[in-house]
This record gives structure tokens, sequence and C-alpha cells, in this order.
């Protein structure tokens, strides 16, 4: 219940100390957060594409993990090139673990780095939402702030 009374007070603060900038100040301040609540949109965008790449990846490997070994398939080259192949050992996976390197590793660990990889992303995505949904909120409210600046500057008709 602190926290929460915490919170409130911080947002009247903020609200007070919107109050007080002048009308350059709030556009700076708005444009400001405007520019990274869409970055943060972006990098919530990649971790969302990322996220599903991971559990492609990982849905394969579980895929791979039922299939015999000897069993002739198509092996994906690039997304839309294939090449005919046969499955030699269904144990050992190679992993990309980024910038063009890869680690061999068995097919439970493949699947454990998969599923390890996702709950990180997730996590950091849950964190960036928060984010991104209080820098909306302070572009909102100084847009409206500005909008009621503007409007008592402005002559009455």
């Amino acid at each position: 219940m602190a926290s929460s009374r915490g919170a409130g007070s911080q947002q009247a603060i903020r609200m007070a100390d919107l109050e007080k900038m002048s009308l350059d100040q709030l556009k700076a301040v708005k444009e400001q957060a405007d520019i990274e609540v869409n970055l943060l949109q972006d990098s919530l965008n990649n971790i969302r594409t990322a996220t599903g790449r991971l559990e492609n990846a990982s849905a394969a490997l579980h895929d791979l993990s039922l299939r015999p070994q000897g069993k002739n398939m198509l092996v994906p080259l690039t997304a839309s090139l294939y090449v005919p192949g046969a499955l030699d050992d269904a144990d050992k996976v190679l992993v990309d673990i980024g910038t063009g390197y890869f680690v061999e590793k068995t097919m439970a660990e493949g699947k454990d780095y998969c599923e390890r990889k996702i709950n990180l992303l997730k996590s950091n995505f849950e964190q960036l939402i928060e984010v991104a949904s209080n820098k909306k909120t302070l572009a909102d409210e100084a847009g409206v702030v500005l909008q009621a600046k503007m409007k008592q500057l402005s002559p009455s008709s």
C-alpha cells in the first residue's frame, strides 16, 4: 500500500513539475518522450520476433528428436533454399549463439538453451512494456499540460 502511495505522489510531483515548465520545455519533453516510446516499440517488436524464432527453433528440435536416424529430409540453408539430406545423429545439434558462432550441444542442452533464451526475452519484454508505458504516460501528460498552456495563451474568441 505504501508503494502505491509513493507512485501516486511521484506522478503528482511529475505533473507539478510539468506545469512549471515553459512551452518550449514542454514541447521538448513531449518530443523526447515520443521518440523514446517509438524506440521502445521497435525494441519490443525485435524481442517479439526473436522470441518467435526461438520458439520455432525449439519446436524444430522437438520434431527432429522424434525422427529416426538415417531419415531423408530437406535441410534449410536459407528461408527459401532447401537441400536434400539425411539425419545422421539426432542427439547432436549445432546451436547458433550469435555473431556467427555455433556450439555443438546435445538435443536436451539445445532445447534447454532455447527455453532459457525464451524466458530471458519474455522477462525483458515485460520490463520494456513497463518502461514504454511510463514514457507514454509522461508524453501524454506533457501533451495535456502543453495544450492547457497554449489554450491559456491564445486569445479567447
